[in-house]
């Protein structure tokens, strides 16, 4: 995946334009201070950490100190504007962060020390890189003169996280703090967010320097398209207006660029159905009628269908991922391509674009709905009848839905189904990974973006409690749920005790089948059925390794069980007027629940699954 380090391949030239960056905010912090080089004052690289931070509109911080980076936190303590929130892992704070991010659009930030510190943020910088979320990474580095000496708690983070950051910065000298930080953020949320990791030298925090807020920014090499280019456009525009059988495939790219409003209004004028990946999930709102869900491997059979059926895709903010596209060379065969994308290494990666548009999703989308409209006045609407005559009847035919337990257990799906259902499409959910993921993006009706946040493109296990406390500071005013398997939660459920210290009330449904679900699922399909080390034990009442009743109490939350489905939607309205702890909800579900509709690994999508043993009828013929 191409990222900052890499955009020259663009071929675009290599000297941009520098580019002028914010001055300090006004503030407590910042008070006497003007912004760019007018004032300069002499303080510690430390401090300069700080003011940077401050001057760039950081407001929150997720970390843990250490030895490398302590020199930082204590001008921290002093800070009126920018509050950090103690966490018990650095994973914590890093997928924290991402949570932050995902729920406000702002740059999530994180801190942590040398060595092991920085190395454990490693995964949630992955995660943020597969998922394009913007997030700054601060971490302590060993002394400028002990770099390379295998010292104490010395890791070499910048070699580490390239290849999983947009950009990695070195910091040995006090002089670049504030540069290096204000390129950073600008790196993380400009053209195709990402993570960005500024390791900062132990030596270079303790020395003396003078703050200076730069006044723009020189980043050689740098330089997103942001307009596309209109003649694509306008092609575009025409295949969109002539196409049988259209259908636009929604990515997180149009989350990403908040172009959610502008595409809606595409949607309707464009007439053509509409897939939502699952990093787009509430990007075209659940209840619009053109809306078939979820494409690819769990995804609804008439979203999976529309793609293959079509003549015309137009991929917006999507890079074609296997888990949507299955096997690829049988991937929508009849499908011409336009594909959007602020990214140009996405275009004709995997899929080749007969129509390629670099460009910001925003200004994509709206200049598309402009020429579209000057197609429909020239050629006329569409008629699209029949194909929605098709679509509609595979929606009939095959509606998502699931069969009572075989086990008295409770099912999942309306576990999942009935907390989307009483919190409303208002609230929050944040998923780990797995069955439980699949359920939520599947079963909850999501009518707004933001409103759902995963872990889509690394797959992270342990990604919900502290997403959600991220999501949770970021949007204190909405009820935040994070939807987790028995699995995932044991895993980083240890950050429930910052949540009680912090105040930060989110809710934990635990779907808890007493399994890794989905490596069971897979097992039942694929490994006759042979249970290879899947079994947690979480589940059954007289060995129940941990409680999660009582760990949520040992947590300082607030710990509740539901074993019948006739307690679940009064469990669910009590967990969510309980809203000055954070509250744990032990789910007893059926460990023999699968995911459907399936698209086994590896094959066509016209294979799709939609019950054990049932494949959907459709033309596959043009």
């Amino acid at each position: 995946m191409a990222r900052a380090n890499a955009t020259a391949s663009s071929g675009r030239a290599a000297t941009p334009r520098p580019t002028a960056v914010p001055g300090p905010r006004p503030g407590p912090a910042n008070a006497g201070r003007a912004a760019g080089n007018a004032v300069s004052e002499r303080v510690t690289g430390a401090a300069s950490v700080v003011r940077s931070l401050e001057s760039v509109g950081a407001e929150v911080i997720f970390g843990i100190p250490g030895g490398a980076i302590l020199p930082t936190y204590d001008p921290l303590l002093d800070s009126t504007t920018v509050r950090h929130i103690l966490v018990r892992h650095e994973q914590g704070a890093g997928h924290a962060a991402a949570g932050y991010a995902h729920a406000t659009g702002n740059v999530g930030v994180c801190i942590a020390t040398s060595g092991p510190g920085a190395t454990n943020l490693v995964t949630p910088l992955a995660d943020a890189n597969m998922d394009s979320i913007p997030m700054v990474a601060i971490t302590g580095q060993v002394g400028a003169s002990m770099i390379g000496t295998d010292a104490f708690q010395e890791a070499d983070i910048v070699g580490a996280t390239m290849p999983v950051t947009k950009h990695s910065f070195l910091v040995t000298d006090a002089d670049d703090i504030p540069a290096r930080i204000a390129e950073a953020f600008h790196l993380a949320k400009t053209g195709r967010p990402g993570p960005v990791l500024v390791d900062i030298a132990k030596s270079a925090q303790q020395a003396q320097t003078t703050f200076r807020w730069p006044v723009e920014l020189d980043l050689p090499g740098y330089r997103p398209t942001t307009k596309p280019h209109l003649k694509q456009v306008k092609e575009a525009a025409r295949l969109l207006a002539t196409a049988k059988r259209p259908v636009l495939y929604v990515g997180g790219g149009v989350v990403r660029a908040g172009a959610s409003d502008a595409l809606r209004t595409l949607v309707d004028a464009s007439g053509a159905a509409v897939v939502t990946t699952l990093m787009a999930r509430g990007a075209v709102p659940d209840s619009h009628p053109q809306n078939l869900g979820m494409p690819g491997m769990h995804g609804t059979v008439p979203a999976v269908a529309a793609l293959q059926r079509a003549d015309l895709v137009v991929a917006l903010g999507a890079r074609f991922d296997d888990r949507v596209t299955g096997q690829l060379s049988s991937f929508a065969p009849l499908a011409t391509v336009v594909h959007a994308d602020i990214d140009p290494a996405e275009i004709s990666k995997n899929r080749r674009a007969d129509v390629p548009i670099v460009g910001d999703l925003l200004e994509v989308i709206v200049e598309l709905v402009a020429e579209l409209g000057a197609e429909h006045a020239q050629h006329g609407q569409p008629d699209l009848e029949g194909w929605w005559k098709q679509l509609d009847g595979l929606r009939e035919t095959y509606p998502l839905g699931w069969t009572p337990t075989d086990d008295g257990l409770l099912a999942p799906q309306h576990v999942i189904s009935q907390i989307g259902e009483i919190t409303g499409p208002e609230g929050i959910y944040v998923a780990g990974v797995g069955q439980h993921q699949m359920w939520a993006a599947q079963f909850i009706k999501y009518e707004r973006p933001n409103a759902w946040i995963n872990s889509g493109g690394l797959g992270t296990m342990g990604f919900a409690v502290p997403a959600a406390m991220g999501a949770k500071v970021g949007s204190p005013d909405r009820t935040v749920w994070a939807i987790d398997g028995d699995g995932c939660f044991q895993m980083t459920n240890q950050e429930l005790a910052t949540c009680a210290i912090e105040g930060i009330p989110i809710k934990v449904g635990i779907i808890n089948n007493s399994s890794l679900g989905m490596v069971r699922q897979w097992q039942t399909l694929f490994y006759e059925g042979r249970y290879s080390h899947t079994e947690l034990n979480t589940g059954h009442e007289s060995r129940r390794i941990p409680d999660f009743v009582k760990m949520a109490d040992a947590y300082g939350c607030v710990g509740l069980r539901c074993e019948s489905e006739k307690d679940v939607e009064a469990t669910i309205k009590r967990a969510n007027e309980i809203n000055d702890v954070p509250v744990v909800v032990d789910f007893t579900v059926s460990s023999n629940a699968m995911v459907w509709p399936m698209v086994a690994a590896g094959v066509s999508n016209d294979a799709i699954q939609y019950a054990r043993g049932i494949t959907p009828s459709w033309d596959r013929e043009d």
